[in-house]
């Protein structure tokens, strides 16, 4: 009797937590969708070189790569919820900054903005793993998934609060859009205050100092890795993609509009697969959902090769929207299943450390290369990549039949 009550009260705490990082999770999320779609775009206004004008959503993605590891230091001190509280507050500060770089038309501090926003998106992107803890098998993939639904949320707010906000501060375009940003993290940190210790602290957040793999001893480890390797290609090349995507649709005459639709569309790709993507995973397996994921990748550069209409734009960035799903969710319950909770804190801080360095990297890289070579270069260039990560998933998933 006292098992079933202490099961049923385990339950109801996931459960409550789950709804709590699910609402956290589209109110955060959404942050990056406004700096992506408008990031380029202030960028071509603020900066002397043109070739400069993608560094604001490049150092967003720098923030979130520097941001891990502090931020699974923090958590692992104080906590889940006390380190998702820093993180909110930080994204509310960012908005702030940004529409205040904006009107004074300081190009240095809206890439301090962008920054301060990539800190906080580095808080949001660990949400996945907030939901999987303590949960096994199949259950740790739904979690996930459920979370990432979130972003399906978010993929609509972003997107429609650029197109509502943009010129709310009249005479400053954009200003209004990274106020709203910060008018969502604020509201973003009272629902995280609701988020329960799975367990006390003492034993919940302090197994990863004790026990477990080095980080070395974790890079040498295939399955590990394996997972790393398909969260970066993944998600470094749906960035790669993504961030030249606003400036390839308006300097192939669509309107900004048009651009920020775009975006929308790519991003409710990205999440809203998440609604089967779990029950996928538990059918198929990871690896074969992550090998499907990159196929998909694959495909949206095939798609953006063929022409430079709306439909070819809307199209390869749906597609890759639902790439990025299957590949990153799938990548995530990888690297999840091959740590042990001892080592927590220090796998899943290295795995966000590298996916999110090389979406820096290649986000920077993105728009230098959109200027000097242009769209489809940038699509071709995904191809390489993908082939290498999939034949090892391929192989995996191969012997597990």
């Amino acid at each position: 009797m006292m098992t079933r009550t202490l099961r049923t009260i385990e339950t109801a705490g996931f459960r409550h937590n789950l709804t709590v990082l699910i609402l956290a999770q589209s109110l955060g999320a959404a942050s990056g969708p406004i700096v992506i779609s408008l990031g380029g775009l202030v960028g071509q206004d603020l900066a002397t070189d043109p070739a400069l004008a993608t560094l604001p959503v490049s150092i967003y993605n720098l923030g979130l790569a520097l941001g891990t590891v502090p931020a699974a230091w923090i958590m692992r001190q104080y906590g889940r919820r006390g380190g998702y509280l820093l993180g909110a507050m930080i994204g509310v500060f960012s908005g702030l900054v940004a529409a205040g770089a904006i009107s004074f038309g300081a190009f240095i501090f809206f890439c301090l903005g962008t920054f301060l926003a990539g800190l906080y998106a580095s808080y949001v992107q660990s949400y996945r793993f907030a939901a999987a803890d303590g949960r096994e098998g199949a259950d740790r993939g739904r979690a996930i998934s459920w979370v990432m639904v979130g972003g399906l949320v978010a993929a609509i707010i972003g997107p429609q609060l650029v197109i509502a906000t943009r010129d709310a501060v009249p005479g400053v375009p954009f200003a209004g859009s990274f106020l709203s940003q910060a008018a969502l993290a604020l509201i973003a940190f009272f629902v995280l205050t609701r988020l329960r210790h799975r367990q006390p602290a003492a034993t919940a957040e302090t197994p990863s100092d004790d026990g477990g793999r080095t980080v070395l001893q974790l890079l040498a480890s295939p399955k590990y890795m394996l997972g790393v390797a398909a969260g970066v290609v993944s998600y470094g090349l749906m960035s790669f993609v993504m961030t030249a995507a606003p400036l390839a649709m308006v300097g192939c005459g669509h309107s900004i509009d048009h651009a920020a639709w775009g975006i929308q569309w790519h991003v409710l790709a990205m999440f809203a697969p998440s609604l089967v993507t779990g029950k996928l995973i538990a059918r198929f397996g990871k690896e074969k959902v992550t090998a499907a994921g990159l196929i998909i990748i694959g495909i949206s550069g095939a798609v953006a090769l063929t022409g430079l209409d709306l439909r070819h734009f809307f199209i390869s960035l749906i597609l890759l929207g639902i790439g990025w799903n299957f590949g990153f969710i799938g990548a995530t319950a990888m690297v999840a299943a091959a740590h042990t909770e001892a080592e927590r804190g220090r796998a899943q801080g290295l795995n966000d450390f590298a996916v999110f360095g090389t979406v820096a990297a290649l986000s920077f890289f993105s728009g230098a290369l959109m200027q000097a070579s242009g769209w489809h270069l940038i699509n071709l260039m995904m191809f390489p990549f993908i082939a290498i990560v999939l034949a090892p998933l391929v192989w995996q998933a191969a012997r597990r039949l």
